[in-house]
């Protein structure tokens, strides 16, 4: 029997760790896009309008940019929450829990927490997670090539 593919999610556009200065800023998302990464984002909706940003509202977007089957978008807000339910964007919101699901029925994991085929789990540091979950969000997701 063949071994499932693990599906590598680039946390705010990383590769090979943290760039606080570059996270979330749409070109960055872009190249880890055009490396064949899914990404996870954080976005923000004040004024009517959409913004990618970890904690605070940074850069403007279109929605349009929103709707790529590939992003994970963390909703850091209730009316971005809202509008990306509205609007079929796979999204998801989430602060401490455990666990939380997302739009489109995957099991987001917080840090060293269980998993399950469904699992997304979350791992912030340069450890490589062997396990059986649908993915692994990470700042390292070279390491996982």
């Amino acid at each position: 029997m063949a071994l499932k593919r693990l599906n590598l999610i680039s946390h705010r556009g990383n590769l090979d760790g943290p760039k606080p200065t570059l996270e979330n800023h749409p070109d960055y998302i872009g190249k880890a896009l055009r490396l064949g990464y899914d990404v996870e984002v954080d976005v923000w909706l004040k004024s009517g309008e959409l913004f990618l940003g970890h904690d605070a509202p940074q850069y403007l977007i279109k929605p349009s940019f929103l709707k790529n089957d590939k992003l994970w978008c963390h909703a850091k807000n209730l009316s971005a929450l809202e509008y990306m339910l509205e609007n079929n964007i796979h999204c998801f919101w989430h602060e401490s829990d455990d666990f939380t699901l997302t739009s489109r029925g995957y099991v987001w994991t917080f840090p060293n927490k269980p998993a399950c085929s469904k699992s997304v789990l979350v791992t912030l540091r340069r450890k490589k997670i062997k396990t059986d979950c649908y993915g692994i969000c990470t700042d390292y997701i070279l390491d996982y090539k």
